[in-house]
């Protein structure tokens, strides 16, 4: 899944909603493609793959891959990835970047809340904006941590709740968004607790994003944004957790 803070995010947490109108494949290559999309993408990017590690020869599941793009990164890497998805046009994208791509990845059309795979099959489970619209996530982190080998690591990513861009989303959906009256922004706190809940044992929260949206902004400050990272997670429009799997021993 590609690691989106701005329009794009709603494409790959169709977890409980499947696709919504008006967001698609294409959503992500604009996305992308703007000066803070690009900006704020590698950042995203370069956090979830700092919590992820080393990676090869992994079996990695991707919950909410959206159009495969962090999947691919992943099998560069030289993990066996699989990447499941509710929305069936974000996996055929998947598809068609895996073929474009030469990379031998499987991706299907599952939600999070009920991951067709048995119990411990996954050394790591990578899930990155897959809760935007999910009231209750406690059953998406009961999968996660069922398909999780003992000892096996999940790394989550999650839109910050007490920030400029969580303020700009709820603003619109109070100038009448659809799309942002079923917004759902997490904090540190919660994602600790839904993690624990679910039997996993959490480590810090990061952040990440701690500019505005605005393309100046983003430009000056991104250096900044990874000395952020380590000090605070307060301003954050992103939030990555990683949790581990208690082994059996």
């Amino acid at each position: 899944m590609a690691c989106q803070t701005g329009e794009a995010v709603a494409i790959n947490i169709m977890v409980q909603v499947g696709d919504i109108p008006g967001l698609g494949p294409e959503t992500y290559s604009r996305w992308r493609a703007s000066t803070v999309g690009a900006i704020t993408d590698t950042l995203q990017r370069r956090l979830i793959l700092e919590l992820l590690g080393d990676v090869r020869g992994r079996r990695v599941l991707d919950v909410g891959c959206g159009d495969g793009d962090l999947a691919v990164e992943l099998w560069r890497r030289g993990a066996n990835v699989t990447g499941i998805d509710a929305s069936r046009e974000m996996i055929e994208a998947a598809r068609s970047r895996a073929r474009r791509e030469g990379a031998e990845i499987e991706f299907i059309v599952a939600p999070a809340e009920s991951i067709p795979f048995a119990s411990e099959r996954f050394d790591i489970v990578v899930a990155v904006t897959i809760l935007c619209f999910v009231e209750n996530a406690a059953p998406v982190f009961a999968e996660i941590a069922r398909v999780l080998r003992p000892g096996g690591r999940l790394v989550i990513g999650e839109l910050g709740k007490w920030c400029s861009w969580a303020a700009t989303r709820r603003i619109r959906a109070w100038l009448g968004s659809q799309l942002w009256r079923r917004g759902r922004f997490r904090t540190a706190s919660e994602l600790h607790t839904l993690a624990a809940q679910a039997g996993l044992i959490t480590g810090p929260v990061r952040g990440a994003i701690y500019y505005p949206r605005w393309q100046t902004a983003a430009r000056l400050l991104a250096r900044w944004d990874e000395a952020f990272s380590r000090l605070t997670t307060a301003g954050a429009a992103f939030l990555a957790l990683s949790a581990t799997k208690p082994s059996d021993s």
